[in-house]
């Protein structure tokens, strides 16, 4: 778990939609947490910059948010959205994968390629009627 100030991480709580009756429509149990990334003092420059630019469209304006209704508990939406929020940061983090190298079949298998080619030819041709104008 990433070691994230609390004074940094901004709760929102509201009532979730769908079914469960008074339960639902009374309690304030999905969670919305929000972290400000740009502003944030816990990353390094570089690093941050590279979250930025990998999370993209995901943290509009640098602010990171996920919003958590999946159980009747606000307590424990609040510990999944927190999950949640570590997971995105910790995958924006990770450095790129190196750039792909790009490879050319060998000789050989170029070869078999057409040797394979060819012979379906012939199958092929072979199963034709035979011109009768041939003879």
């Amino acid at each position: 778990m990433l070691d994230i100030p609390d004074d940094e991480l901004a709760w929102r709580f509201s009532t979730s939609g769908g079914p469960g009756g008074q339960h639902a429509n009374r309690t304030a149990s999905r969670a919305e947490l929000s972290f400000d990334l740009a502003a944030s003092n816990t990353f390094d420059g570089d690093t941050k910059e590279r979250m930025l630019h990998r999370l993209g469209g995901r943290a509009p304006g640098g602010v990171l948010t996920v919003t958590v209704d999946d159980t009747r508990s606000q307590w424990r939406n609040r510990q999944i959205a927190r999950a949640r929020l570590d997971e995105i940061l910790q995958e924006a983090m990770r450095p790129p994968p190196p750039p792909r190298r790009r490879s050319r079949p060998s000789r050989a298998a170029r070869e078999r390629r057409l040797e394979e080619k060819r012979a379906r030819s012939r199958q092929k041709w072979q199963r034709k009627r035979p011109d009768p104008d041939a003879d």
